[in-house]
Parts: C-alpha cells; sequence; structure tokens
C-alpha cells in the first residue's frame, strides 16, 4: 500500500520529466485515439503504472499482485491513524548524488493537467494537525501513566519483594 505517492521525487528536473511526460501523452492509436493509450495525469494511477510495469501482470499471480496493490494521494480515512513505514532504500539522499536535480511527481501532475494539488495539499494540513494534537496528547497520558506505575510501586514495595523471594 502506497499513500501520499504525490510527495515522491522523481529523477531529473521538473522540465525535463513534463517533456517526457508530454513525449508519451502524444502515443495514440493511428485508426481510432478513443481506443488507444490510456494517459493518466493522477499521481496515483502514473505510480501504479510504473508499478505494472515492472511486474509480471499478465500472468495471473502479477495480476493478483497489482490487484492487492493500493495506491493514494494524500492519506485516507482508514490508513490517516495507521502507523506508516518508510522505506530506508528509497530516500532520496541514499538514491541520488547531491547535486543530482528532482522533483515531486504532484508537481509533474499538476503540470500535466492534475487538478488535486492544492487540495491534496489542504488535506493532508488537516490530517498533520491532528496527528500532531493526539500525539501529544498520547505523550501527556503516557507521563500520567509512568507517574501512577511509580506511584503504585512505592506503595506496594513490601508485597513485590515478597512475591518476588516466591520467584513471581
Amino acid at each position: 500500500m502506497l499513500v501520499r505517492v504525490e510527495e515522491l521525487n522523481i529523477s531529473g528536473s521538473l522540465h525535463r520529466n513534463v517533456v517526457k511526460y508530454h513525449y508519451f501523452l502524444r502515443k495514440k492509436s493511428n485508426t481510432n485515439p478513443r481506443r488507444g493509450q490510456i494517459h493518466e495525469r493522477s499521481p496515483a494511477r502514473i505510480t501504479r503504472r510504473v508499478i505494472r510495469g515492472m511486474m509480471p501482470h499478465m500472468t495471473p499471480r502479477g495480476a493478483a499482485a497489482l490487484d492487492r496493490l493500493k495506491v493514494f494521494e494524500g492519506c485516507p480515512h482508514p490508513y490517516g491513524k495507521i502507523k506508516k513505514s518508510c522505506m530506508p532504500s528509497a530516500l532520496t539522499n541514499l538514491r541520488l548524488k547531491p547535486n543530482r536535480k528532482f522533483c515531486r511527481l504532484g508537481d509533474m501532475a499538476k503540470t500535466v493537467g492534475w487538478k488535486y494539488n492544492e487540495l491534496i495539499g489542504k488535506l493532508e494540513q488537516k490530517r498533520k494537525v491532528a496527528g500532531a494534537a493526539y500525539y501529544n496528547t498520547k505523550k501527556e497520558l503516557n507521563k500520567q501513566k509512568a507517574a501512577a506505575v511509580a506511584a503504585a510501586n512505592e506503595k506496594l514495595g513490601a508485597t513485590n519483594e515478597a512475591l518476588a523471594a516466591m520467584g513471581y
């Protein structure tokens, strides 16, 4: 599952990646352009297509793997509250040399016709503010819990020693 794919970094400058994508946009069927290539503008669909190109999607195993893949712009409701993990091997500072140019997938998609960059940005800001408030509340509750445990240990010192002597 991939969330916040509009924040993915692509190697190469924004101008270079837009030119490459415009070259892809020109590809179409000669007899009936409506039947030709489908050119997605959404970062989630672009990412899904890139991953599809790396998989054997014509085999049943590859098709099943592609069906299990979920790609989202932003972080929608059920996944906003789930702990996220990062792939350290995919970090920009490990993959690109320091002097190389790169661009955000969201900026490139906005340039080629994606209309929801600002909306996703606003929703992500709201989610981050709510997440920070939740984290601060959780920290306070953990402090209170630690203080309560310490106070209980002081009261039950003799009992704990007796239990430790018995092997508990």
